[in-house]
């Protein structure tokens, strides 16, 4: 049976390895994709094997990747190397961290294991921290992330533009979440810290998916962790491994707060924040950019928005709005 014809975009990946690494042949297939416009290709020869991004240039931009990456190395962490770039046409050879994600092997025994792995590695990530390295995580950006909820989970995918009364509670909600994410400590944030970013490699954990890193809330990676998009876990074992974190942050002098209630409180806000986030961003990729499968993960970040919005009188806004919309059970 013969391979698939390669579009021009892989079959120029396909050459750009062969060139960067003096082969002839090599097997070529494809590795993964994202939610973006990048995708990923393995080149395998001689028992070893190489990862190509194919990142087109007037969709996305390497330089972002290549900073952090080098941050990460910088670090200590296991991330990506750099092996070759041709930026114009939007390549990059890679070191290969391995096939399988902590999201392929997790269970409910390895668990533990695994995510002390991941623990130790975002300590490290964020004591290397340095301000005016990585784009803030400011104000405006915190405001365009949550403007995607309700412009196209509830405008586009609901068609259900909010009334005024709606709007009143979604503008103290957005206002509460922005100041609460600012009032945090500021360091580096990977912005997608999931197991699915995260490899089964050694050094455990390889570290993926950096590109979209900035400098903000201390909580954003922690509660990207424990609440992600493709793997519910209880509330007894966030809470432990919550703790696990803010004992080890503080054990290596990171800025969390010194009383774990308030840590809890951040943790539980910024969540909230990326959840009504990604939200938006799974309606978007699917309407605009015709990919339906993320949609299916939308009632899991509703049933944290719901339990949060719970937890907290100052959230009685979002409580009331979740009320008056025709959302799903």
């Amino acid at each position: 049976m013969t391979a698939p014809a390669l579009d021009a975009r892989a079959a120029a990946a396909q050459a750009f390895a062969h060139r960067s690494l003096g082969l002839r042949e090599a097997g070529f297939a494809p590795a993964s994709a994202d939610a973006s416009f990048r995708r990923y290709f393995r080149v395998e020869a001689g028992g070893q094997s190489w990862v190509v991004m194919d990142a087109p240039p007037e969709r996305e931009d390497c330089r972002p990747f290549l900073q952090v990456a080098q941050l990460m190395l910088d670090a200590g962490l296991n991330a990506p190397k750099v092996l070759a770039q041709d930026l114009e046409q939007g390549y990059l050879l890679l070191s290969d961290l391995g096939r399988q994600t902590f999201l392929h092997v997790l269970t409910e025994d390895n668990a533990d294991a695994l995510f002390a792995d991941a623990i130790a590695a975002l300590v490290q990530w964020q004591q290397a921290s340095r301000a005016g390295v990585l784009p803030d995580y400011d104000a405006a950006l915190l405001e365009r992330e949550l403007a995607l909820f309700p412009d196209w989970y509830l405008g586009r995918h609901l068609d259900h533009p909010l009334s005024a009364e709606q709007q009143a509670c979604w503008d103290a909600t957005r206002q509460l979440l922005v100041d609460s994410a600012l009032a945090q400590a500021p360091v580096y944030v990977h912005r997608d810290y999931m197991p699915r970013n995260l490899m089964a490699s050694a050094p455990s954990p390889g570290v993926l998916d950096f590109q979209d890193a900035v400098y903000g809330p201390i909580s954003y990676d922690v509660v990207s962790l424990f609440k992600d998009a493709f793997r519910s876990w209880p509330e007894a074992r966030i809470d432990a491994w919550r703790q696990q974190y803010w004992q080890a942050a503080r054990a290596a002098g990171l800025p969390v707060p010194d009383d774990l209630a308030r840590f809890e409180r951040d943790f539980d806000l910024m969540g909230l924040q990326r959840h009504l986030k990604v939200l938006g961003i799974f309606a978007r990729i699917n309407y605009r950019d015709g990919k339906p499968h993320y949609l299916a993960d939308t009632p899991r970040f509703l049933g944290y928005v719901r339990t949060v919005a719970a937890r907290y009188p100052e959230l009685a806004p979002l409580r009331q709005l979740l009320d008056s919309l025709p959302l799903p059970a």
